[in-house]
């Protein structure tokens, strides 16, 4: 058996992939199937070193990108995209793989393209209450589709939607609440803050704790992730405007956050901030409360979009880029703090909206579509 993954360059993309490959081979070993050989072919790797971990063959192709704004390099990835199926038809034919499972994005247009050609079955996952163009052409090709949101079904074939959830890997699924606190040396009387830039860090939510930190450390404890690419500018930043402070050390800002340090900060926060893409899904599966900011320019506003859908759930308020000054920040922050009871609810609303079983789900239908065309 040969399986094929494929999806965009972020980590909302790559991570659910991984998910689902953990648990196809659960899934395969408890069936007694044969080992499949799997492959990750799109753009970037994203995490190499995780590819090599789990065996999955790593196979570059190239794509485009089409931007929600105007540009010249729309124009110009019109030919890397032209280019990136010349490249998938080539190795895909090579591998001549059972079954393609894709995440979306502009990185995956070249290899289901290349499936279409070469009549593979295509199942895809959209993890967005509002898919993007490249899932949206996908799912015309598409046998099955998996998806994160009952609201998506209607963009869709709904003979084919399936509502399975966002996949979560397992290595951050469950947070560690025992010593957590220590770990990051922060005292477990004081209430503590986890704040989430995406994968890539984002700037806004960087400046807005900026702007803040140095009233927010007077009654909380911070954990901030920034992204790599902005931690120096916000590290060297906020150590300036908290120096001297007595309170400094409670605010910790890292570029990335490993495995084991996300299980940590996620059971030691009482609150988490973040972004409104595929984190929602890690955010619910910690059963924490949430303020989430939503990316204002996103295909279809789908981040809009899943920041209200789950705050319908009870299980977040929702804080507008539009809106986002210091005093409206820590007086949300306050707010919820203020009112247990509150938090509570929100708790319970997080555990109700996860789907722990996402990823099985999603591995089933690939296994059972693969068996199927085999015949």
């Amino acid at each position: 058996m040969k399986i094929v993954c494929t999806g965009g360059q972020s980590g909302g993309h790559f991570y659910p992939i991984i998910s689902v490959v953990q648990e196809l081979r659960r899934v395969i070993r408890e069936e007694h199937l044969i080992e499949p050989t799997i492959y990750f072919i799109a753009p970037d790797p994203y995490n190499k070193s995780l590819l090599f971990d789990l065996g999955i063959v790593y196979k570059r192709v190239m794509s485009g990108k089409q931007r929600v704004y105007p540009s010249f390099l729309n124009f110009l990835d019109k030919f890397k995209i032209a280019f990136g199926i010349a490249e998938a038809l080539w190795k895909m034919f090579w591998i001549y793989p059972d079954i393609v499972f894709s995440k979306g994005g502009y990185g995956s247009v070249p290899v289901v393209f290349a499936a279409k050609i070469l009549g593979i079955p295509v199942i895809i996952h959209e993890s967005d209450s509002a898919p993007g163009k490249a899932n949206l052409w996908a799912s015309k090709i598409a046998k099955k589709i998996a998806i994160s949101y009952p609201d998506a079904a209607h963009y869709f074939d709904e003979k084919k939607v399936a509502w399975t959830g966002n996949p979560v890997r397992d290595e951050i699924k469950v947070p560690v609440l025992e010593g957590a606190h220590q770990y990051l040396n922060f005292d477990p009387d004081i209430k503590t803050i986890l704040i989430l830039g995406g994968s890539l860090g984002s700037q806004i939510i960087n400046n807005i704790v900026i702007d803040s930190i140095s009233n927010l450390i007077e009654e909380y404890q911070i954990i901030h992730q920034t992204g790599k690419a902005n931690y120096k500018e916000v590290n060297e930043t906020t150590a300036l405007l908290i120096k001297g402070n007595p309170n400094a050390g409670r605010y910790k800002c890292f570029p990335y956050l490993s495995d084991l340090a996300m299980k940590m900060s996620a059971g030691a926060a009482d609150i988490v901030i973040s972004r409104a893409g595929s984190t929602i899904f890690e955010i619910a599966s910690w059963k924490k409360p949430s303020i989430l900011i939503p990316i204002t320019e996103t295909n279809n506003d789908h981040q809009r979009k899943n920041a209200y859908y789950y705050a319908r759930s009870g299980a977040c308020t929702v804080i507008e880029e539009n809106n986002l000054t210091p005093e409206i920040f820590t007086s949300e922050i306050n707010r919820l703090f203020n009112k247990p009871e509150l938090m509570k609810e929100m708790m319970i609303s997080a555990k109700n909206f996860s789907k722990p079983e996402a990823a099985h789900l999603i591995a089933k239908q690939i296994i059972d579509t693969l068996l199927t065309h085999e015949k």
